[in-house]
């Protein structure tokens, strides 16, 4: 018997790389990919929150995904961009959040039994974002719920911001 959210693994993603990893985001989330442009820091937000941009007269908070999940800082290139995303909001009903990315790699159709559950690391690391662990070919990328990616006091923080 199949969860709903089993099912709904299955589907296209963006993958793109952080530190050496290969992530992916569900198609859908993702609103467009944009090259590195000014952020305008905040003062008071968490450290992984670089600022805002305006894009097309719109605010929108951007976060360095190194940074949140805890990995290395690094200078930004000419293959660093911000991939805007769609997320659900705490107050309104979805937020629109730019996420810094080492590169952006390709979009790939998944299929539901290539994707696997995260593995369970103990009560000290956090998974509940991930979404699954995905096989393609020879190499697994990690699967993010970019609804959860954010925790509530995190996303009520960012929604300040704009």
């Amino acid at each position: 018997m199949m969860h709903d959210e089993e099912m709904s693994r299955e589907g296209k993603y963006l993958t793109f790389s952080l530190a050496n990893e290969e992530y992916g985001i569900g198609i859908l989330k993702v609103k467009e990919i944009i090259g590195m442009m000014p952020i305008t820091p905040v003062p008071q937000t968490p450290h992984f929150v670089k600022g805002v941009i305006n894009l097309r007269g719109k605010v929108i908070p951007v976060i360095d995904l190194r940074l949140k999940f805890g990995m290395e800082a690094i200078d930004y290139n000419e293959r660093t961009c911000i991939i805007v995303v769609e997320t659900s909001g705490t107050t309104a009903s979805y937020i629109m959040m730019g996420l810094v990315v080492d590169s952006v790699s390709e979009v790939v159709n998944i299929k539901d039994e290539d994707i696997e559950d995260a593995p369970a690391f103990g009560a000290r690391l956090s998974t509940e974002y991930i979404l699954g662990m995905a096989k393609a070919g020879d190499s697994v990328k990690i699967l993010l719920d970019i609804d959860k990616v954010l925790t509530g006091q995190e996303m009520q923080a960012l929604e300040k911001t704009i």
